[in-house]
């Protein structure tokens, strides 16, 4: 039996892209793998200026994650455990810093700097939405919308 096999084509970041758009978190998943039990996560994260990822690790159960820049634009914040920036960096296909790998327990976040910017990630799975992620106590709650945007704002 062979598994179906997909395609990561323009048509897809176009089609990912877009629903980001209208999303009201500007930021849509394509996941690659089929099931969240999958031994490894693979998946397109479509993203738009403006989403807030909010700073999270992966420390329990530990899992490193991987991010790849397909199309577009994003700077990944690296933080110590009081929430201060030890590395910023750009990753772009035009900068030639295409990637990053983050081990697990390490705090990150991410800015995205372009309109139709698209990650390819992955993590060790499984996928629990309960577990999967620690969020920073000191960064803002997504539903503080007044709160996240002043926290967008002071890296911008």
């Amino acid at each position: 039996m062979i598994q179906e096999i997909k395609l990561i084509d323009r048509a897809l970041l176009d089609k990912t892209s877009a629903e980001a758009k209208v999303n009201e978190r500007l930021r849509k998943n394509f996941n690659l793998h089929n099931d969240y039990s999958d031994p490894v996560n693979r998946l397109l994260n479509a993203m738009e200026p403006g989403t807030y990822i909010r700073p999270h690790r992966h420390a329990d159960p530990p899992k490193n994650e991987t991010f790849i820049v397909l199309r577009g634009a994003l700077d990944i914040l690296i933080f110590d455990d009081l929430g201060s920036i030890i590395l910023r960096q750009t990753l772009s296909p035009e900068s030639g810093n295409y990637g990053m790998d983050i081990p697990a327990g390490i705090w990150h976040g991410m800015i995205v700097l372009l309109h139709d910017t698209v990650v390819y990630e992955t993590k060790t799975g499984p996928y629990f939405p309960l577990t999967d992620k620690d969020f920073a106590s000191w960064s803002p709650d997504p539903s503080d919308t007044t709160e996240v945007q002043k926290y967008l704002n002071q890296f911008m």
